[in-house]
């Protein structure tokens, strides 16, 4: 299930989506990761991966609609194991094409044609995107953006303010820049698209120390007519929402192929080191740190494969996604950091070295459950499903593995993004009662006290206030709904029992972790403490399923992939 660069696997229906990854993997395997670190150390921007995706029309292929190209798809299953491999070699060739992605949202979401066939064609060319939302003042906060178009008369405007920690902006064919229009009392919001070679846009800074240009730029009086103009009022602030719901999916993407090459690493350098006439991976702590990191590792990639699908069988009628989507920017990016963690403990001092990919994945792994604003902006979007995913179930049929080589048509139509209170869900209780494990029956029983919880020890009017308690209530929920989808991938993936068993082992505990923050909190009533008490589980030890999984999963990729 780990990617492997040497030797791709990656079930793809089509010739030309095999060609392109193999591609990707061999432009980096034959750079070397002496130079990959040498770039990154010195900060050099990435021209010769740009002058690649050129090249061999990478983007252009992966990231236009089919009626905007010849032989092009907007395809989430292939895109997700670009975002892997990219990762895998390094973030600062992730972000750029996460930012084009983010840039394109709002053009392929609108219904300006000229500025549709202008991005093909850019595309075509090698060109990247950028996407001008968040603002040195007020970060993400849409309502407060000081970005303004001021009308003209006769549909034109200018384009007046700044925007911060905008990536590409220094190279990009367009911008999509999100702003209010003056005058307008209500629904005054926008997306227009301007040229970073115009003289009224003004590059102030590269705010990071990285490879990357993550820029602060300006507009002073840039003229915009419409015929720059994406969208406006609601459909320029669904836009907005719209394209993050397509675009920061891919943080976790990045986070499982950061840890997979990392693993590789540890668990390379742990097996051919010796210490006390031992090999390191012979103790028994290294043994236990190496299985932990690999279960929560697979957990990730079986969590993000199972919401790729729901994101290509959504439709108005099927939103599900919603939670899913923001659940793979918040947990597989955090368990990222976990995993690393972990490894770091086994690889140790070596984890420091320069040469290193490890040195890389230390720090770029904290990085991405922050791009999206914090870990507490997608918990508190998550929180808003949880009645409903407990307790009103909605009949869906079973979702099938999605892998077809076709356009994802409705992540460019989702619609108004409101309503999310009113998004049913198919009951949970399919998922976990499909296998009998012993783990798993030790989760379920954590799963009814929560739910009592939610209804007998429901949160009093102080308590939703504070959002610290809402946060750790919002993290056993997600695990909720974690644990359902990894259920469901493993079996698409055919995942085995001990395994499977092994996972849970780690849910167990995490479970019980939140339990008892939930406890210690100063709010916490009596009845809560008591149901919370009875949530804090020990995980079945079964010293036989263990070695298996040590010796079947974990130790046999001691040497399966070496940079």
């Amino acid at each position: 299930m780990l990617l492997n660069p040497k030797n791709l696997d990656l079930h793809y229906t089509d010739e030309q989506s095999r060609v392109i990854m193999q591609k990707i993997a061999e432009f980096f395997e034959n750079k070397g990761i002496k130079k990959i670190k040498e770039d990154d150390h010195n900060r050099i921007w990435y021209a010769d991966f740009l002058e690649f995706v050129k090249r061999e029309k990478i983007f252009s292929n992966l990231l236009t609609p089919p009626q905007y190209g010849k032989g092009t798809r907007w395809d989430t299953w292939r895109n997700c194991a670009v975002s892997e491999i990219l990762g895998f070699y390094g973030l600062a060739y992730w972000y750029t094409w996460q930012v084009t992605i983010l840039g394109l949202g709002p053009i392929w979401m609108s219904g300006n044609e000229e500025v549709k066939k202008k991005t093909a064609e850019l595309l075509l060319n090698g060109g990247i995107f950028a996407f001008g939302l968040s603002e040195k003042e007020h970060g993400a906060d849409l309502y407060s953006s000081g970005m303004t178009l001021i009308p003209q008369g006769n549909g034109k405007y200018l384009a007046r303010g700044s925007k911060y920690y905008i990536g590409n902006a220094n190279e990009a064919g367009l911008v999509s820049v999100f702003g209010k229009i003056q005058g307008e009392i209500k629904d005054n919001y926008a997306f227009f698209v301007v040229d970073p070679k115009h003289e009224k846009y003004e590059l102030v800074q590269n705010v990071c120390n990285s490879q990357n240009y993550v820029a602060e730029f300006k507009l002073n009086d840039y003229p915009i007519t419409e015929n720059e103009i994406l969208s406006k009022g609601t459909e320029g602030w669904d836009a907005s929402l719209n394209t993050v719901n397509i675009g920061k999916f891919n943080l976790g993407w990045a986070s499982i192929g950061i840890c997979s090459h990392a693993f590789y690493e540890a668990i390379h350098h742990a097996s051919n080191r010796h210490l006390f006439d031992k090999a390191v991976t012979d103790f028994v702590h290294i043994k236990q740190l190496l299985t932990d990191a690999y279960a929560r590792l697979l957990a990730m990639k079986l969590f993000a494969l199972r919401a790729s699908d729901y994101m290509r069988s959504a439709s108005k009628d099927d939103r599900r996604y919603l939670l899913y989507n923001p659940i793979v920017k918040m947990k597989v990016t955090t368990q990222g950091e976990e995993v690393i963690d972990l490894l770091w403990d086994v690889i140790a001092a070596k984890g420091f070295e320069k040469d290193l990919y490890f040195e890389m994945a230390t720090r770029d792994i904290r990085a991405l459950p922050k791009l999206e604003g914090t870990v507490h902006v997608n918990m508190a979007l998550i929180i808003k499903f949880m009645r409903n995913y407990f307790f009103k179930h909605g009949q869906f049929p079973e979702v099938p593995q999605k892998t077809e080589a076709v356009n994802d048509d409705f992540l460019f139509a989702q619609g108004p993004a409101k309503d999310l209170g009113k998004i049913r869900f198919r009951d949970y209780r399919l998922a976990y009662d499909s296998v009998s494990l012993s783990n798993v029956r030790i989760f379920k029983k954590q799963i009814r006290f929560l739910k009592t919880i939610l209804l007998i020890g429901k949160p009093n009017k102080e308590q939703i206030k504070d959002f610290d308690f809402l946060l750790n209530l919002g993290e056993l929920f997600t695990l909720v709904a974690y644990g359902q989808l990894i259920i469901e991938s493993a079996k698409i993936n055919s995942i085995e029992d001990d395994v499977l068993d092994q996972i849970f082992d780690f849910m167990v505990r995490d479970f019980s972790k939140f339990a008892l923050r939930l406890y210690s909190k100063t709010s916490s009533t009596r009845v809560q403490m008591l149901l919370c008490r009875n949530m804090i589980k020990k995980p079945v030890v079964k010293p036989v399923r263990f070695e298996q999984v040590w010796k079947n999963n974990v130790y046999t990729l001691k040497d399966a992939y070496i940079f």
